[in-house]
């Protein structure tokens, strides 16, 4: 019989995922139709990387039926070309956002003011109100002996 552990687990690590991907504000975007995105994948386009990273999997998880293609492309030292995500929205017009130099969260404030819709505008008057930014800012993950200590 195995022993008892004499600390309480903390949570699971699906758990976690599943609060990150639920987490306020969800983006529902009715209005957009796709989503194509271009970044070097290495040394550079800092801000689009993050983006992939934190938020493109809660607007895919929020919104499944979105057609979202991501080119990683390789880019040397001299060459000297800025990331962009091309916005296509179900009314058939096409938005080109230029990525170079912006953080993660600056440019999902982008991509909802483009195709979110009037709840977002609702949504961030309401957290105005409140004293609060409409986007969190990104919680750094804890290191060390933070991330083992409570």
């Amino acid at each position: 019989m195995p022993r008892k552990p004499k600390t309480i687990p903390g949570p699971s690590r699906l758990s976690v995922i599943l609060a990150r991907l639920t987490q306020e504000p969800r983006p529902h975007l009715p209005n957009l139709k796709s989503l194509r995105l271009t970044y070097a994948y290495r040394n550079d386009h800092f801000g689009a990387r993050h983006f992939v990273k934190e938020e493109l999997p809660r607007i895919r998880y929020a919104n499944p039926t979105i057609d979202i293609h991501v080119d990683k492309k390789l880019k040397t030292k001299e060459e000297t070309w800025k990331p962009e995500m091309v916005v296509e929205l179900k009314n058939g017009t096409t938005h080109k956002l230029d990525l170079d130099g912006k953080w993660s969260t600056t440019i999902f404030s982008e991509l909802m003011e483009l195709s979110a819709g009037s709840w977002w505008q609702k949504y961030k008057k309401e957290r105005a109100a409140e004293g609060q930014p409409a986007i969190p800012p990104p919680q750094k993950p804890k290191s060390g002996a933070a991330a083992v200590l409570p």
